[in-house]
């Protein structure tokens, strides 16, 4: 069983969902984010979701974009994220980790130096957003060889023709993106969110994590009613940017309070 999977069945023991959290790597500096990854992990975060920033990053809306250029500023490297995610590694052994990023970063020196490199810093996952299925071979049996998973996105417009690509050589975990658009700028209706969850678990075994838009307690909770994990991103890298080097324990009261909601929501509704 790997990290990710153990982590989902552990939170489905507790008939809870999981809680994945993003903040985008070197925001606002490298020395800054292992104490925000900390905590994290410390306020409830099950699975950490750790943003490779990039200079045009077309599926991120302003907070993420601005965090990007905030990265970017303070000389972030990829270099320096793997040193993150293995000191982050090293202080947290169970908790799955998982880069999201664009392919040109990952690519760049070919994707065995970036599995290989990856797999020795302790990574789990990659969420490649600008690499389609049909592209799978440019990262993805490298991925595999070295035990990474290749985290796939779903998306309202996936029809039932096109999710069984999005599925094949899938792992991990699903990552339903509840909006067609970029994110943190809205958020989908619950009954749509239902609606697909209910159809993507008709077709994968696969957890299935459903991310865009979720700010609040409240709507974390509605999501963890019918999905595995909910993930929030964009809210989090606001913190980070109101707070800056001084964000991490703003960032750990508001983890636990996604994580307090998330764990309450089945057990309200069951």
């Amino acid at each position: 069983m790997t990290r990710l999977s153990a982590k989902f069945a552990h939170a489905a023991t507790q008939r809870r969902a999981a809680l994945v959290a993003f903040v985008t790597a070197g925001d606002p500096s490298p020395a800054c984010t292992p104490a925000i990854l900390d905590a994290l992990v410390a306020g409830g975060a099950d699975v950490i979701e750790l943003g490779m920033p990039f200079t045009e990053p077309m599926a991120d809306g302003p907070a993420i974009q601005a965090a990007n250029i905030r990265s970017l500023n303070a000389g972030t490297t990829t270099a320096d994220i793997l040193l993150v995610a293995k000191g982050f590694r090293s202080r947290n052994p169970d908790v799955p980790l998982v880069l999201m990023g664009y392919a040109n970063p990952m690519l760049r020196r070919g994707p065995e130096w970036f599995a290989q490199s990856t797999a020795d810093a302790g990574v789990d996952g990659i969420i490649c957003v600008d690499l389609p299925p049909e592209e799978d071979d440019a990262l993805g049996p490298a991925l595999r060889a070295h035990g990474i998973a290749p985290i796939r996105l779903a998306t309202p417009t996936t029809d039932a023709a096109r999710l069984p690509a999005v599925l094949d050589g899938a792992s991990g975990f699903v990552y339903y993106v509840s909006v067609a658009g970029i994110t943190g700028l809205q958020q989908a209706q619950q009954a749509s969110i239902d609606d697909a969850v209910s159809r993507l678990k008709a077709a994968t075994d696969l957890p299935i994590a459903v991310g865009f838009g979720i700010r609040t307690p409240e709507q974390a909770a509605a999501v963890a009613r019918v999905a595995d994990g909910v993930v929030v991103g964009s809210a989090i890298v606001d913190i980070i940017a109101q707070h800056g080097a001084d964000a991490a324990e703003p960032v750990r009261l508001y983890i636990a309070s996604l994580a307090q909601a998330i764990a309450a929501a089945r057990k309200v509704h069951p």
